[in-house]
């Protein structure tokens, strides 16, 4: 019998950010691990024309949920949606659902957050780390609470090199900034932003660190952890491999470059991609909640989750996976034949994306203006050029995480939570890991039917006689201007042609003597 299982069941649950891809994963896991917990809160805003219920049973009916429903068939019954705005400082939680969270909850996984790395500081501000001091507020008046989980990022501190399980000061107090933007207007706002964010690469990562250090100050007398993960992937085991259900990260990348967009990136080939399953994250979310709230540490702990330091796998190598599936498992109407370099000069790199990404996109505008339609290449790959370029920062470094506390709890942990609770990424198999997080994208984000591969394939194959014509066509036309413009190139052209002639005349006579 699981110890971290039981731990979950008759609890109340309280979970941020739950219609978000970790949120699912995490509801995912509980309902299958521990049937008989008594309910989870789950704050959502309705959507235009869908009510609270409505998008409970939206989220239900994901293919993620099937193993589910098995195990626990009113699984629905257990979910209870409490209308709520992070955007407010108050969440805009009315006075009776406020009520039963402080009087009924036991546990707080807080994974609620804005990813954008563009987005105003003001807004970034507000979701993380307002919308956390706010929750801590709520969880200092719930006398049943055992543990509050706050989900950061392993970038809270990526402007260092080594980064320890430790919470770090930031340069301003949170609460000076909070109380700054108050009544600062967005123009000084944004003027003074690049000031306040230092040597961090964008406002996520800013913000999320300055959410940290709300948790060390207002934790009160809470039992509080810690969880940093690096770039969270799709599914590696549960409920099964390779689900996803986002763009963001590597999704976008891998979406672009099987569709053709992506020919080129700007990225360090030997660099770190650490990348974490979304499974290992939730399994060690579970094993803290139960361990905080069991052994109550005296200081709040920092936990690691990420792949680097462990079972490293660079870009150049899920780069070279993630083509050798396409090929395997394309996708369907790709706009040019997948492929993809990683190259660390920024020329080249600027070459590249002016030539091999921009201009096809401006041709097929025209061609889609030509036949009465709408253009919108040149808008979607200026989209994807702008994405690219705020993550080449992540994808051009490496960085050491120690991991000294998420291996005590590993240790601390019984072989059978172990085996259901898994964090331990040294078994991951990064090519079969990969092919089929490249598959889950096709199935699960793209929607793409499996039975139309063979279809694809001979598409793909087009395609590529397509590029290889229109390669060697492009380089006889330039070799023939050169030929025309430069006595060089004639000389250097005729001695190729004399050295080949030789090499065959002497071949021919060299057979006939033989004979």
């Amino acid at each position: 019998m699981s110890t971290v299982a039981a731990f979950y069941g008759g609890k109340s649950i309280l979970i941020t950010g739950a219609t978000g891809f970790l949120g699912k994963v995490l509801m995912e896991k509980l309902f299958r691990t521990s049937p008989d917990l008594k309910v989870i809160y789950i704050l959502v805003r309705p959507k235009a024309g869908q009510t609270l219920q409505q998008r409970v049973f939206q989220i239900l009916d994901s293919k993620l949920f099937e193993k589910v429903k098995e195990v626990c068939p009113n699984v629905h019954e257990k979910i209870r949606a409490i209308y709520a705005d992070l955007n407010q400082n108050d969440f805009a939680i009315s006075k009776e659902d406020m009520q039963e969270l402080l009087s009924c909850t036991n546990i707080i996984f807080h994974c609620a957050a804005t990813v954008r790395f563009d987005d105003t500081l003001r807004h970034a501000v507000q979701l993380n780390v307002t919308a956390t001091r706010q929750l801590l507020l709520m969880a200092s008046q719930m006398p049943k609470l055992e543990a509050f989980i706050h989900i950061s990022t392993a970038y809270s501190n990526c402007n260092l090199k080594h980064i320890d399980e430790v919470i770090y000061p930031c340069p301003v107090e949170p609460k000076k900034i909070i109380d700054s933007l108050e009544w600062l207007d967005d123009a000084i706002i944004d003027e003074i932003t690049p000031k306040l964010i230092r040597d961090w690469p964008n406002i996520y990562t800013y913000t999320k660190a300055l959410g940290e250090m709300v948790v060390q100050q207002e934790s009160r007398n809470l039992s509080i952890a810690i969880i940093r993960p690096s770039i969270v992937g799709a599914t590696w085991q549960e409920p099964f491999p390779g689900w996803v259900d986002n763009i963001n990260g590597p999704n976008g990348i891998i979406i672009a470059t099987g569709k053709g967009f992506l020919r080129a990136i700007k990225a360090t080939p030997m660099a770190v991609a650490d990348v974490i399953p979304v499974d290992t994250v939730v399994n060690l979310m579970l094993a803290v909640g139960w361990y905080t709230a069991v052994h109550r540490p005296k200081s709040t702990l920092v936990y690691h989750i990420t792949s680097g330091n462990m079972n490293p796998c660079n870009w150049h190598k899920m780069g070279v996976q993630v083509l050798a599936t396409f090929e395997k498992i394309p996708f369907e109407r790709p706009f040019r034949r997948p492929n993809a370099n990683f190259t660390s000069n920024s020329f080249t790199s600027q070459y590249w994306n002016a030539v091999s990404h921009r201009a096809p996109a401006i041709i097929y505008d025209c061609y889609l203006r030509l036949t009465g339609r709408k253009p919108r290449m040149t808008k979607l790959m200026n989209r994807l050029l702008r994405t690219v370029s705020m993550l080449e920062y992540f994808i051009n470094r490496s960085w050491e995480w120690s991991t000294y506390n998420t291996e005590m709890l590993m240790s601390e942990l019984s072989p059978e939570d172990q085996r259901v609770f898994n964090f331990d990424v040294r078994q991951l198999n990064w090519l079969e890991y990969i092919e089929n997080y490249v598959l889950g994208v096709k199935k699960y984000l793209l929607k793409e039917d499996m039975a139309g591969i063979p279809e694809a394939k001979q598409r793909l194959k087009r395609l590529r006689n397509i590029h290889y014509l229109f390669n060697t066509a492009l380089f006889l036309i330039a070799w023939r201007l050169l030929i025309a413009r430069s006595q060089m190139a004639r000389n250097v052209w005729f001695f190729i042609v004399s050295f080949c002639y030789k090499f065959l005349s002497y071949f021919r006579a060299s057979s006939t003597l033989k004979v």
